[in-house]
C-alpha cells in the first residue's frame, strides 16, 4: 500500500470501545476493546495538573482552578510525571493485543495519513497525535500521520481552485478579546507573510459597540473577494450545540452559530483552511469540518498565551517556507516538544489538525519571482538527472566525442541543403611527402626527412611564384652537406626580387626548451619559426597579448604572412636583416599600421578572459573549434611530393596560395616517436565522411598535422572561427523550457501522446536553427545535453506524478 490513506473510527459504548479500520476499495477490520478506566484517570489527573501549571494567561476560561498563587509543590516536575504516566497508560492500552492486526495492517503502508473519528469529547481530547504505529515493527513512526475527521461532514469541501488566477494568498485575521493576552507577536507574525498573502485584521476598537463589532466581523467573513485562510486569536471555548464561541471583546462571545451562514458563504468564496489559537476548540473544529471547510487547525485543551504565540510563530514560519498545514503544525508542535519541554512541558500534546478526508492539504503559493521560483524549483530526481547532466557536460572527453558527431551531424546538414562554398582554387596547397614519394626518391630513413629533397620541394614551389611556404619538419639536428643544400634554397628565394616567405617548424622537447631550425639554415632575423603542436579538436589562440617573441603557432604565422604580403610597405624578409623579423612585423603593426586588416584585428583568434579561465576547471569553453564540417576541397588542395616534382608547372600559379610542405601519413612521420604526426586515429567523423562522399584518393584513417594545420590557417584566413557554447551554460535555459512545458500542458490536461509532441517540436526546430546559426554566424550552439535536459525536465514531472498517483 503506498500512500493510502486509512480511516479509523473509534467509538466508545459504556465501558467498550469498537475500532474500525477501512481502507482502499472496501477493505475494513473491526475489532472491540475494553476502554482503560485507568486511562481515563490518569487523563483527569494530567488534566488537573496541567490547567494548575498554566494557571495564568491561559485562552479560555477554567473555572475549577482556582487560584494558585504561590504553589507550595514544583507543579513542573508533577506535570512531567503526570504526563508520563498518561502516555504510559496510553501506549499500553494501544498497544493490546486486539488491535494487533490493526496496526499491522497500518504498518505496511510506505506512508500515509490515519484520519481519526472518534465519536465522543473523551476519546477526542486524548492525544492520539503520539501514537507511536511503526515502532513495534521497526518503523519510523513519522511515517504515520494522525489527522482528524468529525464523524458527520455533511458540507461540500471549498473549491481549492476557485480562482485560476495567480494571486496572493488572502488571510483574515480575526484578534479577539485581549484582556490579559498579547497578541503582538502573533500579528508581526501574520505580517510576515505580506510577500506571498494578503493579510486583513479585524478586532474591536475605542468607542465601538459590541452589535458594530458582531456585524463587521460577520461582513469581513463573508467578503466579496473571498479568503483562503481565517485565523482566530483569543479567549474560545466548547458548546453543547452552537459548536463553540469566541471571547471578541471583554464578556463578550460571539457563537459560531451566529456567524455560520458568513462562513459557509465564505466556504464557498474559496475559504479552505481556519486557525484558532485558542482553547478548547474540539466543537468548533467538528463544526467547521461538517460545514465544507476542507482544513481546522485547534488546541484541544486551554493554552497559555506565551505558549499560543511560540506555536503560532514557529506555525507560520514553517507555512512561509510553502510547507502544508499539516506539516507546519507537526514542525511548530516538534519545535515546543524539542527545544521549549522544558519551559512548556505537556503543552505539544494540545494541538491537532480536522481535515475533511477528500480536501488537497492547503499550501501557500509563492508570488511572483518566488512563484517562478517555486515552479520551477527541481524536485529530488530533477536535481539527481540535472547533476547527472552537468557532470556530462564538464567531463570533456565526452565533450569532443559528442562535439564531433555534432559536426559530422553539422556536414551532413551542409551537403543535404546545398550550403557549401564551391572555390576554384582553396587558399592552401598542401604538399605532402607520402610513402609512395620516400620509394620514388630513394630515402631510405625518412626521419628526420632528407634536407637535400625538402630543398628541392622548395626549388619547385618558388619556380611557380610560392609567396608564403611552409616546412612542417623540425630541422633542430644537423645533416651534414644537406643543410647547406636547403639553406641555399632559402636563401636564393629570399633574395629574389619578390621575396618568399618562409615559416619553419618549432616546438618543446621534454624539459621545456624550444627545438626549432639551425641557425645554419635559417636565421629569426629573415625568417619565421611556428610552434607545430597541435590540441585535438581545436583552433590555437592569440594570447590576449598579441605582442609576444617567437615563436608564434605555425599556422598563425602562416596566415600573417600571407596577409602581410597585401599590404603596402610591409617589411619583407632581407639576408641582411640585423632584427628580428617578427619584432619587425610587431613593430610595422604598433605604428599606426594596426588598423590593416590582418588576423589579430579578429577578436575571435584571441583568448578571451572567459576562455583562460575555463584552463582552470579543465574545459574549453567559448574556445574556438577545428571546423571539420567543410570540405577539406574546400579548404586545401592536396598533391603528394613526387608529383610536384614530376610535374613542377602549376596553373595557375601559387603566388595567391599558402603552401605546405608537410608529412602525408607514413609510418616514421613524428618528433618524439613514430607515428606522431599522424593525430587522430580515431579519424573525425566528419572528416571520414566527406572522403567517404567525394570518393577521394585520400583513403587515410587519420588526419595529419599538415592538414590540421591547414584547416586552421583556412578559418584563419576567412575568418571563420567557430565558437561553441558550452552545454553548462545553456542547460539553465533547457529547463526553463522543458519545466515551463511540463506546467502549461498539463494545465491543459492533455494526453501523453499529445503532450509529447510538443518537446519533439521544440527540440527538432532547435536542432535545425543550431544548424543554421552554424552555418551563418559560426556559432555552435549544443544540441544532445540542451535536448535530453529538456526531456528530462518534461518527462521526470509525468513520471512522479504517476507514481504519487
Amino acid at each position: 500500500m503506498v500512500g493510502s490513506s486509512f480511516y479509523l473510527k473509534v467509538q466508545q459504548f459504556d465501558q467498550l470501545c469498537y475500532f474500525e479500520l477501512s481502507w482502499g476499495q472496501g477493505q475494513q477490520i473491526g475489532v472491540t476493546l475494553a476502554y482503560a478506566e485507568a486511562l481515563n484517570l490518569k487523563y483527569q489527573e494530567w488534566q488537573r495538573i496541567y490547567l494548575a501549571f498554566y494557571n495564568t494567561e491561559l485562552r479560555g476560561s477554567v473555572a475549577e482552578i482556582g487560584s494558585f498563587t504561590a504553589p507550595p509543590v514544583d507543579w513542573h516536575a508533577r506535570l512531567v510525571e503526570a504526563e508520563a504516566q498518561l502516555l504510559y497508560e496510553f501506549h499500553h492500552w494501544l498497544r493490546s493485543a486486539e488491535l494487533y492486526e490493526i496496526r499491522a495492517t497500518i504498518a505496511q503502508a510506505i506512508k500515509t495519513d490515519i484520519f481519526l473519528i472518534c465519536n465522543s469529547l473523551d476519546l477526542a481530547r486524548l492525544p492520539w497525535e503520539i501514537w507511536e504505529i511503526g515502532t513495534e515493527f521497526a518503523l519510523d513512526s513519522t511515517k504515520f500521520r494522525i489527522v482528524r475527521t468529525p464523524l458527520n461532514r455533511r458540507g461540500i469541501i471549498a473549491n481549492a481552485k476557485l480562482n485560476n488566477t495567480p494571486r496572493k494568498a488572502r488571510i483574515l485575521a480575526i484578534l479577539g478579546d485581549e484582556s490579559n493576552l498579547n497578541f503582538a507577536a502573533e500579528k508581526q507574525a501574520i505580517r510576515s507573510l505580506h510577500s506571498v498573502a494578503d493579510v486583513t485584521f479585524v478586532g474591536l476598537r475605542s468607542h465601538e459597540t459590541i452589535t458594530e463589532l458582531k456585524t463587521k466581523i460577520v461582513k469581513a467573513i463573508a467578503s466579496d473577494s473571498g479568503w483562503d485562510i481565517l485565523f482566530f486569536a483569543g479567549h474560545s471555548n466548547e458548546t453543547n450545540l452552537t459548536g463553540g464561541e469566541l471571547g471578541i471583546a471583554p464578556n463578550t462571545a460571539l457563537l459560531l452559530s451566529e456567524i455560520e451562514p458568513a462562513l459557509t458563504t465564505a466556504k464557498e468564496r474559496g475559504l479552505q483552511v481556519a486557525i484558532f489559537n485558542s482553547c478548547k476548540g474540539l466543537s468548533i473544529a467538528n463544526k467547521l469540518i461538517d460545514l465544507g471547510i476542507s482544513q481546522v487547525a485547534v488546541m484541544r485543551e486551554p493554552i497559555h498565551n506565551r505558549v499560543a504565540e511560540e506555536f503560532f510563530l514557529r506555525f507560520v514560519e514553517a507555512l512561509a517556507a510553502y510547507k502544508d498545514v499539516h506539516e507546519s503544525l507537526l514542525t511548530a508542535t516538534q519545535y515546543i516538544k524539542l527545544e521549549k519541554n522544558f519551559t512548556y512541558p505537556s503543552a505539544y500534546l494540545i494541538p491537532s489538525l480536522f481535515r475533511h478526508p477528500e480536501a488537497d492539504l492547503f499550501c501557500l503559493q509563492p508570488f511572483g519571482i518566488k512563484q517562478l521560483y517555486q515552479k520551477l524549483k527541481p524536485t529530488r530526481l530533477e536535481a539527481i538527472a540535472l547533476l547527472f547532466i552537468l557532470t556530462i557536460s564538464f567531463f570533456l572527453p565526452l565533450q569532443r566525442w559528442i562535439l564531433q558527431r555534432r559536426i559530422l551531424v553539422q556536414a551532413i546538414y551542409r551537403q543535404l541543403t546545398n550550403q557549401i562554398t564551391r572555390v576554384p582554387d582553396p587558399p592552401l596547397l598542401l604538399v605532402q611527402i607520402d610513402e609512395n614519394s620516400i620509394i620514388k626518391a630513394n630515402i631510405s630513413n625518412p626521419k628526420p626527412m632528407n634536407r637535400q629533397y625538402l630543398a628541392s620541394l622548395v626549388d619547385a614551389l618558388v619556380a611557380n611564384n610560392a609567396r608564403v611556404i611552409g616546412i612542417d619538419y623540425l630541422l633542430d639536428r644537423p645533416q651534414e652537406q644537406a643543410d647547406s643544400i636547403l639553406a641555399e634554397s632559402i636563401k636564393k628565394a629570399i633574395s629574389a626580387p619578390q621575396p618568399t616567405w618562409f615559416v619553419l617548424a618549432a616546438t618543446h622537447n621534454l624539459k621545456g626548451e624550444w627545438l626549432q631550425a639551425l641557425p645554419e639554415i635559417a636565421s629569426l632575423d629573415w625568417s619565421l619559426q611556428g610552434d607545430i603542436k597541435v590540441w585535438p579538436w581545436y583552433m590555437r589562440l592569440f594570447p590576449m597579448d598579441d605582442w609576444q617573441s617567437q615563436p608564434w603557432h605555425f599556422s598563425h604565422l602562416l596566415t600573417l604572412s600571407y596577409e602581410l604580403q597585401q599590404i603596402p610597405n610591409s617589411p619583407q624578409p632581407q639576408l641582411d636583416s640585423q632584427t628580428d623579423f617578427l619584432q619587425q612585423i610587431n613593430a610595422f603593426l604598433k605604428d599606426g599600421n594596426k588598423s590593416h586588416q590582418t588576423i589579430l584585428s579578429s577578436k575571435r583568434s584571441h583568448r578571451q578572459p572567459i576562455t583562460t579561465l575555463s584552463y582552470w576547471l579543465h574545459q574549453m569553453w567559448m574556445h574556438p573549434i577545428i571546423d571539420f564540417s567543410i570540405p577539406p576541397q574546400q579548404v586545401y588542395r592536396s598533391i603528394p611530393a613526387w608529383e610536384l616534382l614530376e610535374n613542377p608547372v602549376f596553373s595557375p600559379n601559387l603566388q595567391q596560395q599558402i603552401v605546405m610542405i608537410a608529412p602525408g601519413g607514413y609510418d616514421e612521420a613524428g618528433i618524439s616517436k613514430d607515428g606522431e604526426d599522424n593525430f587522430y586515429r580515431d579519424l573525425p567523423p566528419a572528416l571520414k565522411y566527406w572522403r567517404n562522399r567525394e570518393s577521394s584518393h585520400n583513403k587515410n584513417r587519420v588526419i595529419t598535422g599538415g592538414e590540421t594545420h591547414a584547416y586552421m590557417a583556412h578559418h584563419l584566413l576567412t575568418r571563420r572561427l567557430v565558437v561553441p557554447i558550452p552545454d553548462s551554460w545553456v542547460i539553465a535555459m533547457a529547463i526553463l523550457v522543458g519545466k515551463s512545458l511540463y506546467l502549461l500542458l498539463v494545465k491543459n490536461q492533455k494526453s501523453i501522446w499529445q503532450l509529447l509532441v510538443i518537446p519533439t517540436v521544440i527540440t527538432g526546430v532547435y536542432g535545425l536553427v543550431s544548424l543554421q546559426i552554424y552555418i551563418y554566424m559560426s556559432i555552435l550552439l549544443p544540441w544532445f545535453l540542451t535536448s535530453t535536459t529538456v526531456w528530462f525536465y518534461f518527462i521526470l514531472p509525468h513520471f512522479q506524478r504517476n507514481k504519487n498517483a
